[in-house]
């Protein structure tokens, strides 16, 4: 039976670890040690191509833990595909560890992140998600992993389990429930933590047995109210495979490039806005991949799985960003070209209800179109599930805190607000390089660098001891920490998009009949 735990350094003083799959050699970079594209699963090619993750093979001698592993196979029709930095191969399955203090007597916190990247795109890789920051300034031991996205991941295909993505999460959170003492992490004090599509994961998690007893304490950034249901889900797996002239089947799957796959993905995406009768809101937002509600991996929705009680022994934070929209407004060319028609479309698509559009009006008087149309997809994407999250936490019996980031990115000229996305460079400290540099800008502000500072601390603290530094939050008064220039502690700001979706439930998101 192999050891976990500490291994002699190496040449060079290069910090080393035992894992049950064998020994490791890392690397010590600003001031913590860093180990990179460790296996925690087998590599999801040939005969286990579609299947749940198994266990990786163990490896003799020492084995070099300096580079990240592969990248999971995704689109790039962003311009955001992974770094450079994976190696080439098969190893999808891997994680990553920074530690201030890699001794398994240090028994330090642990955070666990899950990228985002709407289910499709996405990679451990990239550099706002070193975690060298996280792990030096708070005394936490990071990881950081890479999961199967899209067709490979997320897809609902005959003769493969569901939400392999998920299942992948999971198995990521057993390895660090029976390695991570050995960088000196404690098993029993892990918090996960993700934003978007990685928001969406942790509340999944939530609500997944197989997950339970896994983590202590969750962090849900920016959580999407979009799950699927598996008819729904299958429908688009079969869109996408039709698009080769196949079934969406393992016996006709298996075999394909997955670069292949990615290109019908993306060619169903493309025109998706055509298929909206049949997918409804998911079309109108070319949302292809999401957890689905299967019944078995996923029970059922985070929103249903908090309300009977699920959460109730895990830690929560949770919060949004307030311009969520205006990221994609700017991405799709309408920032500032908002029509008064286009706002009408908006709200009549995604307002709940059916007098939704007139609620909004009623609440925004003073709103024009543009305001109109971000709130919407604001609220109807991410602010109004992160909130009901947390309300929901609170009514099974748990314990939540909750966050809204209200501090305008000061890059393209202050034009993108507090848009999505903008809380990853402050959490993780990364203010200058890749994406966090188009919102932050090329020179970090004193303002930028103290606000992430307190974002970083309030995360690491949260992880240690579930108080974030703030009151958590209830139903009554609705304490909200607001992070900006000045932080404060208000009541939930933005009541009239809650009082608009407080009857709102967040069911799975259903295939329509044509």
């Amino acid at each position: 039976m192999t050891t976990v735990g500490a291994v002699p350094a190496s040449a060079g003083s290069r910090p080393g670890a035992r894992v049950a799959g064998g020994a490791l050699c890392g690397s010590r970079e600003s001031g913590v040690a860093v180990f990179r594209g460790i296996p925690y699963a087998a590599p999801p090619v040939g005969g286990l191509r579609f299947a749940a993750p198994r266990p990786a093979a163990s490896w003799d001698g020492v084995r070099s833990a300096l580079s990240y592993g592969t990248p999971p196979p995704q689109s790039d029709v962003l311009g955001r595909g992974p770094s450079a930095e994976g190696t080439p191969g098969d190893d999808w399955l891997t994680v990553n560890v920074w530690s201030p203090e890699p001794d398994p007597a240090a028994k330090l916190p642990v955070m666990v992140w899950i990228y985002g990247g709407a289910y499709a795109i996405g990679a451990s890789s990239r550099p706002e998600y070193d975690g060298a920051h996280l792990a030096r300034d708070g005394g936490v031991v990071v990881v950081t992993f890479d999961y199967r996205l899209g067709m490979e991941g997320f897809a609902q295909i005959t003769g493969a389990p569901p939400n392999r993505g998920l299942l992948d999460q999971v198995a990521a959170l057993e390895w660090v429930r029976d390695n991570i003492a050995a960088f000196g992490g404690d098993p029993d004090e892990v918090t996960v933590f993700g934003e978007s599509a990685g928001g969406g994961s942790v509340a999944a998690l939530l609500a997944m047995p197989r997950a339970a007893g896994l983590f202590r304490r969750a962090i849900a950034q920016s959580v999407p109210g979009t799950f699927f249901s598996t008819e729904l889900a299958a429908d688009i797996a079969a869109a996408c495979a039709d698009e080769l002239g196949l079934r969406p089947t393992v016996a006709d799957l298996a075999t394909v490039d997955p670069a292949l796959l990615t290109v019908a993905a993306d060619t169903v995406a493309a025109t998706m806005a055509t298929r909206s009768r049949r997918w409804g809101q998911a079309a109108l937002r070319s949302i292809l991949f999401a957890p689905v509600v299967d019944g078995e991996v996923l029970p059922a929705t985070p929103w249903q799985a908090l309300a009977a009680g699920a959460g109730r022994d895990v830690d929560l934070l949770a919060g949004h960003t307030r311009d969520e929209q205006r990221l994609f407004t700017a991405l799709t060319g309408l920032l500032g070209q908002v029509t008064p028609d286009q706002a009408a479309t908006a709200l009549q698509d995604f307002a709940p209800g059916r007098d939704g559009a007139r609620r909004y009006r009623d609440a925004y008087p003073d709103a024009g179109p543009e305001q109109l149309y971000e709130l919407v997809h604001s609220d109807w994407l991410f602010r109004m599930p992160t909130l009901h999250l947390a309300q929901v936490q609170v009514a099974g019996g748990g314990r939540v805190h909750l966050y809204e980031l209200t501090w305008p990115a000061p890059g393209m000229g202050g034009a993108l607000g507090a848009c999505h996305g903008l809380d990853v460079p402050l959490v993780f400290g990364n203010l200058t390089s890749g994406q966090p540099a188009l919102l932050i800008g090329d020179s970090p502000t004193p303002e930028a660098t103290a606000l992430s500072a307190r974002m970083r601390s309030a995360w690491t603290t949260f992880a240690t001891r579930s108080d974030p530094g703030w009151p958590a939050y209830d139903c009554d008064h609705r304490l909200t920490q607001i992070f900006d220039t000045s932080p404060v502690v208000t009541a939930y700001p933005e009541e009239r998009s809650r009082l608009i979706w407080q009857d709102h439930s967040f069911p799975p998101l259903l295939l329509h009949a044509p």
